[in-house]
């Protein structure tokens, strides 16, 4: 009752200090920078300089999100009640919170910070990550390399890494302003690890390539599994009038031999549907017999292929957006292996969500959204996982947003012995996000 109690305090000051902060938008305004609003819907990479620098400023932000879960699930298997699925009642999840520290150090330089003061998976607040981001060199020298930083942008930290574009919409944490659904894809591609990113934006193309060490938690110990990871993104995105924007951009991710890579597992925040195709109890990391809870299974509802080793993926993201009505979609292959595996393994995701947004605002807008993923699991067995989902939504103010969804995620090819066998949950979330 505390933590709920401190947490809808935490969103009280939140909502208070957008309010306050309202009056002052303009001297919130940076280079290179996302709105953590209704405007920051469709932007992709930040790297426009349209904003002219006026000195040091501190940009405090941040995001607080609630949802109310009404899902159902079930199973085909038949299994002893420790291994059935838990019961699921339908009430509110506990809130999470964000908070964004954003500074313009000089002119075309930003250091951004994000700090997850409450999430499903940790009760404590910590923090997710940062960088530095430069776009011009004038801090060495007025005008230096001024022809070349035009068009190149320079991204260092430890960071959530770029690779595909949706990862710009998907939920992160309380930030979920930009995402019309409750949840993200079933291969859930994201990470935060330390390396750098290097941007070049001829007129309207995109080339990106990074290189970081492909760890999630950072130390300096078991340096025999310290092995870089490779990215690389090209797109092209234009205007080509008024009403039409098009947006094509191909990822790649890649490491070697390192068994400690994360793609698929590196969201330590949790997924939004909370404890659905979970059974009662499960085996936790220190390999103790547990009763399952939201902190320790934070990943419902989403599926990690198990890759460690020879990680490589590719996703190509296509965009369109005509007046109010936008497509984006996902075409992902993935291969790899965990250490005990001789060959790798390889898993395909598809994804397409059909978004009208409508209103003299845009602020209101219906959705519906297909995700496919298929592959290989560890011992061969193949298995495909279906989620289709309908959402609404209503941007009350440009920092206010209600939504709901409703979804239905089925499960086919697992073992009998699994509580994923012939697996189905559906019903309905709603969620109210205060963004700013």
């Amino acid at each position: 009752m505390n933590k709920l109690v401190r947490l809808f305090t935490i969103g009280g000051l939140l909502f208070s200090s957008a309010t306050a902060f309202g009056q002052f938008e303009k001297d919130r305004d940076m280079q290179q920078f996302r709105y953590r609003d209704q405007r920051g819907i469709n932007k992709f990479e930040a790297l426009e300089d349209d904003t002219p620098f006026d000195g040091f400023k501190v940009r405090l932000g941040g995001a607080f999100a609630v949802q109310f879960q009404a899902l159902d699930h079930s199973t085909g298997a038949t299994l002893p009640d420790s291994l059935n699925l838990v019961e699921l009642g339908n009430n509110f999840n506990l809130p999470t919170a964000n908070l964004d520290i954003d500074v313009a150090i000089a002119d075309g330089v930003r250091m951004h910070t994000r700090t997850y003061l409450s999430s499903r998976h940790h009760p404590e607040s910590w923090v997710k990550g940062g960088y530095v981001q430069i776009s011009k060199l004038d801090f060495i020298r007025e005008g230096f390399l001024e022809n070349i930083m035009n068009f190149t942008t320079i991204k260092v930290g430890l960071m959530e890494i770029n690779y595909g574009d949706y990862h710009f919409r998907r939920s992160d944490n309380a930030t979920a302003i930009y995402n019309p659904f409750a949840g993200n894809l079933i291969l859930d591609a994201f990470n935060t690890e330390a390396g750098a990113e290097l941007y070049f934006t001829p007129d309207d193309f995109l080339v990106m390539v990074g290189v970081t060490n492909g760890k999630l938690n950072q130390g300096v110990l078991n340096p025999g599994n310290n092995t870089p990871a490779f990215l690389a993104k090209l797109g092209y995105d234009t205007q080509l009038n008024e009403d039409l924007r098009l947006r094509l951009t191909g990822s790649l991710y890649t490491t070697a031999d390192g068994q400690t890579n994360f793609l698929y597992n590196g969201d330590r925040a949790g997924s939004r549907y909370y404890m659905v195709m979970e059974p009662q109890f499960f085996t936790n990391r220190a390999g103790v017999v547990a009763t399952a809870n939201p902190t320790d299974n934070f990943t419902s509802g989403r599926f990690n292929p198990s890759f460690v080793n020879e990680v490589t993926a590719i996703m190509v993201n296509p965009f369109v957006k005509w007046k109010g009505l936008e497509f984006l979609g996902t075409f992902e292959t993935t291969s790899g292996k965990i250490a005990a595996e001789a060959d790798t393994r390889t898993w395909t995701q598809l994804h397409g969500e059909l978004i009208y947004r409508f209103g003299e605002k845009e602020n209101t807008f219906l959705g519906a959204k297909y995700n496919t993923a298929s592959g290989d699991i560890p011992g061969g067995t193949s298995v495909t996982i279906d989620r289709i989902a309908f959402a609404g939504g209503w941007y009350m103010t440009k920092n206010m947003m209600l939504k709901a969804e409703y979804v239905i995620q089925t499960y086919d090819g697992f073992d009998p012995t699994s509580v994923l066998f012939d697996g189905e949950f559906n019903g309905a979330v709603v969620e109210a996000v205060i963004s700013f």
